[in-house]
């Protein structure tokens, strides 16, 4: 699936690979990068491209649920908050990763909050971006 058109195009670096730095021209962000010990690497104080890509993915599915709930007068609480999970691991001769978002939408009935999840999985470009290629869990708590 492409863009009908570019709205807006974010622009990043990366340096060194996973033991380098992240930056975006101009700022804000300069990140150190680190491997997790579990990748076999010396862990440390840097963030990782899963730490960042969990942020991201939790952020804009709040964004999709706030755009549906807008076009279907569905009141999005300003609490809601996403938990995400992104894990990664070999899948035969590669690596792939796995996401679970737990998404709290205090006050909100259960049967409201489910549509307004599954209907924001269909809006979401990380869940466009993904689907099919990646196992993503969706869960209310």
């Amino acid at each position: 699936m492409q863009p009908d058109k570019i709205l807006y195009t974010a622009t990043a670096i990366a340096k060194g690979g996973r033991d380098g730095r992240g930056i975006t021209p101009g700022g804000p962000l300069d990140l150190q990068l680190s491997t997790p010990k579990e990748l076999g690497g010396a862990g440390g104080p840097g963030t990782n491209p899963e730490q960042l890509f969990a942020i991201g993915y939790a952020a804009c599915f709040i964004g999709a649920m706030r755009a549906v709930g807008a076009r279907e007068n569905i009141k999005v609480p300003d609490d809601v908050a996403i938990e995400s999970h992104v894990g990664i691991g070999p899948a035969g001769s590669a690596f792939t990763i796995a996401v679970e978002l737990k998404i709290e939408l205090p006050g909100m009935d259960r049967e409201t909050a489910q549509k307004l999840v599954d209907t924001a999985h269909q809006v979401c470009p990380y869940s466009n971006a993904t689907r099919g290629n990646v196992d993503v869990v969706l869960t209310l708590v």
